[in-house]
């Protein structure tokens, strides 16, 4: 009955973050949603036993939010990346596209006939989908993980030197920003 309960408020904060993503104004906002999402979809399939495909979710989603924060703070700052700006661009050609693929798939699915399976399942379906996804390069990606993450913190730190502390002051107090260039957000 637990796992009832956990499997059904999982669920709906996965539904509720996704929509988030299309009804937040900003795209530090957009993105942080995609990422609560998409962990909470990796926690269900953490539930059903499916740990290789959970825990890769969750590690590539959290992985892919931290690049995408630094290409934001990067290229925009973090404060035009939290400014009002609309998630849905081309509203009426997005919409149609949706739901001629919804169609087509769909149609697919019901109309096409599937294989009769061959052969029975492997005895460990989590050590076979892993094996055949990664095959031999798994000690490989174990290794490269911690570096891609260490470089990943690495360029957030070169990309924004100056934190808030440094232009606000220690307790923020500041009336106006000191930046090393006047005419950025403080002007």
């Amino acid at each position: 009955m637990l796992s009832v309960i956990v499997f059904s408020a999982l669920a709906i904060i996965a539904l509720a973050s996704g929509i988030a993503v299309f009804r937040v104004d900003s795209m530090a906002r957009a993105t942080y949603a995609l990422a609560v999402s998409f962990v909470a979809v990796g926690v269900m399939l953490l539930m059903f036993d499916l740990d290789y495909i959970g825990v890769i979710t969750i590690l590539m989603m959290v992985m892919e939010m931290a690049i995408m924060a630094i290409y934001m703070i990067m290229f925009m700052g973090m404060n035009p990346a939290l400014m009002p700006m609309s998630m849905v661009h081309n509203k009426r050609w997005s919409a149609i596209l949706a739901v001629g693929t919804f169609i087509l798939l769909a149609g697919g699915a019901l109309l096409i006939p599937w294989p009769a399976r061959n052969g029975s399942p492997a005895a460990d379906l989590t050590a076979s989908l892993g094996e055949a996804i990664m095959g031999s390069k798994m000690l490989v990606m174990l290794t490269v993980s911690p570096i891609l993450f260490a470089t990943i913190v690495a360029a957030l730190v070169l990309a924004n030197p100056r934190g808030r502390y440094d232009r606000w002051g220690d307790d923020l107090n500041r009336t106006t920003p000191d930046d090393p260039q006047q005419g950025g957000l403080g002007r």
